[in-house]
Formats: structure tokens, sequence, C-alpha cells
């Protein structure tokens, strides 16, 4: 009876030694993607008139609710900046910081719908000198109307010549009714 005893705690002892054994005791890292629930888009001109706000927020989960908080002006020039927050937690945590920290990992693209006079550029880039696009700038021309569309890439292709061939997830996407006067 005591050998029947000393050979199973044999074979559980070397089944627990081969099967704990490993080269690899590091855990893989989860890199989860952060809750966005609100995009804010400032539009500052360079004239001194009205700041305009475009704002997507969507706290729980069934659809974002769009303003945008004014007209922009015809033929000026606008400093964009864009926030992007998690107020899902108390208080909400700013995810622009992370997407900047991780500015190779991460694109905004500007889309301008048929019929909107504005242009837009880069004004932040990551450290290859790749667009990132949590500041831009946006010129508008004559009086006219459309969508201007927001859309944060995460792991697009860099470089790239737009949304078109960057690829990756997209994080958010925002369209704005906009009216240039």
């Amino acid at each position: 009876m005591k050998q029947v005893n000393l050979f199973k705690a044999a074979i559980f002892t070397l089944f627990v030694g081969l099967t704990s054994c490993s080269d690899d005791d590091t855990p893989e890292l989860i890199n989860e993607e952060e809750v966005i629930t609100t995009l804010t888009v400032t539009l500052t001109p360079d004239d001194g008139s009205a700041t305009v706000i475009l704002q997507s927020q969507d706290l729980d989960g069934t659809g974002a609710d769009i303003t945008v908080s004014g007209v922009l002006l015809a033929n000026t020039n606008y400093s964009g900046s864009i926030v992007l927050l998690n107020e899902t937690v108390s208080p909400a945590e700013d995810i622009t910081l992370e997407v900047i920290e991780e500015a190779e990992e991460h694109q905004f693209f500007y889309t301008v719908g048929s019929g909107l006079n504005i242009t837009t550029s880069y004004d932040n880039f990551d450290s290859n000198d790749n667009p990132l696009g949590t500041e831009f700038t946006a010129v508008t021309g004559e009086a006219s109307n459309g969508t201007l569309t927001f859309t944060l890439r995460h792991e697009p292709t860099k470089p790239n010549t737009g949304i078109s061939d960057a690829g990756g997830e997209t994080d958010i996407l925002a369209s704005f009714n906009v009216v240039v006067q």
C-alpha cells in the first residue's frame, strides 16, 4: 500500500513539475481600448471673434448628441484643437493625453463634405513627423454649408495619403453640420 501511495506521489510531483515549468513566465500585456464618450472640437478664429465649439457626446452608448455652438465666419483662419474625454468615470478622464502620448499609434482625419468650403491642415505630429491631428488649422472660404467629420484611427498605416489608405481601427467618428457665413 505504501509503494502505491509513493508511486502516486512521485507521478503527481512529476506532473506538477512538468506543467508548472515554463521559460516565459511574463504575462502578456493587454492594451485595452479606452472609452471615449465625448469629442470636443474648439475652433478659435485668428481675428478674435467668437469661438465655435463642435461636440459629440454619448454617455450611455445609445447614440451621440451632436451640438454646434455657432456658425463659422467666411474667409477666416481658425486654430483647432480636439479633446477626448471618458465621462463614464468621475472625475472625467482626459483621453487626449493618452492619444498624444501614443502619437505613433493614432491619427485624426478631417473629412470635409461636398459643398462645405473649408480646408484643413495638421499642426501637430508624432516623433516620426507623421500627422497626429489633435491640433489643426481650418481655413474657411466663401459662405457654404455641409458636414465636417473627425475620425480618430488607432494603429493606422503611417505615412498615408488620407483615411482611404490609412487602415487601422476607428476609435471615434463624429460628423457635424457646419455653416460658413
